[in-house]
């Protein structure tokens, strides 16, 4: 086999001015290319890092807000759990306040009846222990009704101050003598003989008849009164219990 080297040696020039021209007008726009791209996918690639780095900053900020969130959320919950509480406390002590207002007015009120109620029995158990006093002493006789008060209207008459007695029957004026009937003569006699020898001088009678008397005589005057009679004791007497059941209420 032959070799021809001057053809060898033109393919070998052809083959390095195809490297140069390769190398000249191909590679190295290329390589640039290359490297900007390169360059640029670096810039990306930083970018991206940048940006994941800035998600993770917010995401951990986002976590940290949602924590202080929650927290505040969770202080707010305390607090008005707390209010609610504190108002239910205090609408509890004002229902309680006003149901012992109510409890204490209905108190009030049953006792206020009760010593009513009790003065109302009172009452009437006296009135009718004086109208059954009243029933009783009427049925005395006629003749006790009267003959037996002459005197103690005298000895009444005979209290009184000194200046009341002197105007008892002055200038000749009637004395004004209740009974709880007409008098006979001789009872009317006798009354105007005990109260002349208890005033000293002669007197005149106006007798008056009062049934309230039940028995016993009364003299009545503008300036005074001289009671001796049944009826002006069961009338002392049911003051007297109906004052004790007054003060006792």
């Amino acid at each position: 086999m032959r070799i021809d080297w001057s053809t060898l040696a033109l393919q070998a020039i052809n083959a390095l001015v195809l490297i140069w021209l390769l190398a000249r007008f191909l590679f190295r726009p290329v390589a640039t290319i290359i490297a900007e791209r390169q360059k640029a996918a670096q810039s990306l690639i930083a970018d991206a890092e940048a940006a994941k780095l800035a998600a993770v900053l917010e995401r951990d900020t986002a976590a940290r807000e949602t924590l202080l969130v929650t927290a505040a959320r969770g202080d707010a919950m305390k607090a008005i759990a707390a209010q609610g509480e504190a108002q239910k406390a205090a609408l509890l002590s004002a229902a309680q306040s006003e149901a012992d207002k109510v409890r204490a007015a209905a108190i009030a009120r049953t006792e206020a009846a009760r010593v009513e109620q009790n003065k109302l029995v009172a009452r009437r158990a006296t009135q009718l222990a004086v109208d059954i006093a009243a029933k009783l002493l009427a049925r005395l006789p006629e003749s006790a009704s009267v003959s037996g008060f002459i005197e103690g209207l005298a000895e009444g008459v005979a209290q009184l101050p000194e200046a009341a007695r002197a105007q008892l029957g002055a200038n000749g004026a009637a004395l004004k003598v209740f009974a709880p009937r007409a008098l006979t003569q001789p009872e009317q006699e006798r009354c105007r003989e005990v109260l002349a020898a208890g005033l000293g001088r002669p007197v005149s009678l106006q007798i008056e008849v009062d049934p309230y008397l039940i028995a016993g005589l009364e003299l009545r005057a503008d300036h005074a009164v001289v009671c001796n009679s049944f009826g002006a004791d069961l009338a002392r007497i049911r003051t007297a219990l109906l004052d004790g059941d007054h003060v006792s209420g």
